[in-house]
């Protein structure tokens, strides 16, 4: 045999715990090899150690303490077994009814949070609603499929706003009392040397609840500066477009202006 497979069977050599076969095939090996018989003598010399080492002395409350212990996990053991099934359900329910009652109370925060905003926007509907009623009342309101619209007659802003109800969510409808319903330019009376549309200009407007607008960009600036600033008067005098509530549109809008100068030769009218 090797000297691993010696070395292996030499614990039980010193203990006496091999067969007489065994033993004498590791006696045999250990005539001749120098190295297992050293490793041999170290095994001993930790025998004789070990033997002659005082055993521990156990603490005089060890038996108490474990039967202490013992008696605690027989009772914790009874209390498991005496849990009944009404309890095992109350434990279920503890667990799902407090997670189902904190998703309740965040949907109700989220509606509350929602209804709050929407709150503004169904108020001025229901005013918008009002407004409309109360135009439908009045003596210069015009049907547009029964009644000829009379141009020599002033048309009231609830009167146009009437009129656009099919458009004025979408855009708002102008005052007819406003300045920007008789928006001229006093340049318009300054001689032309340029071209017909160096005039032209498409602006940006935002218009707010109360019909009022101002200026937000311009895309295409006329030639005279003044026709713009004359615009911007124009929207921000008499408010230039009727209130919110009458077109039922939301509280503001932007809007893009496209104005063209065109020049009237008959002066006969």
């Amino acid at each position: 045999m090797s000297c691993d497979e010696i070395q292996k069977s030499l614990a039980l050599y010193c203990d006496d715990g091999l067969t007489l076969e065994e033993r004498g095939v590791c006696y045999s090996h250990l005539e001749v090899c120098p190295v297992c018989r050293a490793r041999l003598s170290e095994l001993r010399a930790i025998r004789r150690t070990l033997a002659v080492l005082s055993k521990p002395t156990p603490p005089p409350d060890l038996v108490t303490s474990i039967n202490r212990a013992v008696t605690v996990a027989a009772a914790s053991q009874r209390v498991r077994h005496a849990t009944t099934f009404g309890d095992l359900i109350a434990a279920w329910l503890q667990v799902r009814v407090m997670r189902y009652a904190f998703s309740s109370l965040t949907s109700l925060l989220l509606f509350a949070s929602v209804f709050v905003a929407l709150r503004p926007h169904m108020i001025a509907l229901r005013e918008a609603g009002i407004v409309l009623d109360r135009a439908l009342t009045k003596d210069d309101y015009i049907d547009p499929l029964f009644t000829v619209y009379d141009i020599n007659k002033p048309i009231s802003p609830q009167s146009y706003a009437a009129l656009r109800m099919p458009y004025n969510a979408e855009s708002p409808s102008l005052n007819p009392a406003g300045a920007l319903a008789t928006f001229t330019s006093s340049t318009g009376k300054m001689r032309r040397t340029g071209p017909q549309d160096a005039d032209d200009m498409t602006v940006v407007a935002d218009v707010f609840t109360n019909g009022t607008a101002s200026l937000a960009d311009v895309m295409r600036a006329p030639r005279d500066r003044r026709l713009l600033e004359d615009f911007q008067k124009a929207l921000r005098e008499n408010a230039a477009f009727v209130p919110a509530a009458l077109d039922r549109r939301p509280e503001t809008m932007r809007v893009v202006f496209s104005v063209q100068r065109v020049e009237v030769r008959d002066r006969s009218f």
